[in-house]
């Protein structure tokens, strides 16, 4: 079973990766890491290429639906 080789990011995405990295470990040390199903979906946004302004719109419906912001918001 052989494995594709890991898609060229642009410059702008690999900058967004390193950025959510160490989000990620400031996360760790505050005792609140992320879980895999978040990780899971930066890891989407990255391997699909989604705009910032569609990540936040995905990242405010998901909180929405889960009741952690009011519709007003």
């Amino acid at each position: 079973m052989s494995k594709k080789p890991a898609p060229q990011l642009s410059p702008d995405m690999e900058i967004a990766r390193e950025r959510r990295l160490v989000a990620m470990h400031l996360q760790e040390i505050e005792d609140n890491p992320l879980d895999t199903a978040d990780v899971a979906m930066f890891e989407m946004f990255e391997r699909e290429g989604w705009s910032p302004d569609k990540r936040r719109s995905y990242i405010a419906e998901r909180a929405l639906a889960a009741g952690f912001i009011s519709a007003a918001e």
